[in-house]
């Protein structure tokens, strides 16, 4: 009997994907191959056999699982510009540089008229037209 050279350990193709950990399709192709190739004059034990398909069920629920929760959590995060939309009208401080040599800082206040969003960046708009990142605002209170 003669060995197929394509067989060989170093012919084989690499798989594309780089995840090192099972999944339920890889435990279902082991679990599949075990009964193939298991010895017919030494079958799989029952036991064995029934505590395999445990965990392949276990596998497969938690799996079905993290799929949900990941669907939810991803339903359950709002854009930012929907997050910061309840600042409207209401009154915002900031900092802002001193006058003269620019090392003083002071604080501004004003109402936030919209929210806007740009490459990823959201930022209050007040009347006046000035535009402040939401990271830069250091108190918000009801306008009274």
């Amino acid at each position: 009997m003669k060995i197929d050279p394509t067989l060989y350990l170093q012919n084989q193709q690499k798989r594309g994907s780089t995840n090192s950990s099972l999944g339920k399709d890889d435990f279902l192709k082991i679990l599949m191959a075990q009964i193939q190739n298991q010895n017919p004059l030494d079958p799989m034990k029952d036991k064995e056999f029934v505590s395999q398909m445990t965990q392949f069920s276990s596998l497969e629920q938690m799996t079905n699982m993290s799929q949900s929760f990941q669907a939810y959590t991803k339903s359950q995060s709002l854009p930012p510009i929907i997050q910061y939309s309840s600042l409207i009208g209401k009154e915002i401080t900031y900092p802002v540089e001193g006058e003269g040599d620019g090392t003083e800082e002071g604080f501004k206040s004003g109402i936030v008229q919209s929210v806007k969003q740009k490459e990823g960046k959201t930022a209050v708009e007040l009347p006046s037209g000035e535009t402040i990142p939401v990271e830069q605002i250091t108190k918000v209170s009801q306008k009274i």
